[in-house]
């Protein structure tokens, strides 16, 4: 498949980079700096702005798929509706319709009618963040796109690839102690397994063990 990747060089898109290639796929590595990505034969670093419409769908069209693993880190959260508003935009223009996005965890269900957003078990420095990934799901929501949202754990790290995990819709997987974790590789497994094999068309998804 030929995929236009944005934040390939972030600590989830660098690890959905590095699965990518390991199944054979082309990548359209989209940054801020493309010295940063690694040289690979199936990978083309170019410069992007993915808060410009027009941009994304120069770079998307005859794109397959587009993976969004952007998120703005400790700036401005708004930026990230900007970028969902954007890329829908983009992909329209583009006439590309497949889009995977690198959600959050705070829309998800941890006990029935109650996110994790909503339920007071979030901690206050994560807030902004996670209203804003819920507020682009929403938007995700009503796009005409073949888009699919994919929400981690409640922490996601970098560890170990070990194809081993549980898949859910909206609701936060945890372990028997409560505690619900991923690793960045085993996300990016599952993540282009779905882009593969899609299973959640116009749905959330999440993962943890």
């Amino acid at each position: 498949m030929n995929v236009v990747l944005y934040s390939a060089t972030g600590m989830i898109g660098s690890r959905i980079l590095k699965e990518l290639i390991s199944r054979g796929h082309n990548v359209t590595a989209v940054v801020r700096d493309p010295s940063k990505v690694p040289a690979h034969p199936a990978v083309t670093a170019i410069k992007g702005d993915i808060f410009d419409a027009d941009d994304i769908a120069a770079k998307a069209i005859g794109a397959d798929a587009v993976v969004s693993a952007y998120g703005p880190g400790t700036g401005d959260q708004n930026d990230l509706l900007k970028a969902t508003r954007s890329l829908i935009a983009g992909l329209h223009k583009a006439d590309t319709h497949r889009l995977i996005v690198v959600g959050g965890a705070g829309s998800l269900h941890v006990t029935p009618g109650v996110d994790l957003i909503d339920s007071g078990l979030l901690p206050e420095q994560y807030m902004a963040a996670a209203i804003a990934h819920r507020d682009s799901l929403k938007l995700l929501s009503g796009a005409d796109l073949l888009w699919t949202y994919f929400s981690p754990a409640g922490f996601i790290q970098p560890g170990q690839r070990t194809g081993k995990f549980r898949l859910g819709n909206t609701s936060l997987i945890a372990d028997e102690k409560g505690n619900s974790t991923i690793s960045a590789e085993d996300y990016a497994v599952a993540l282009v397994d779905e882009l593969e094999n899609p299973k959640h068309i116009r749905q959330q998804f999440t993962i943890g063990y």
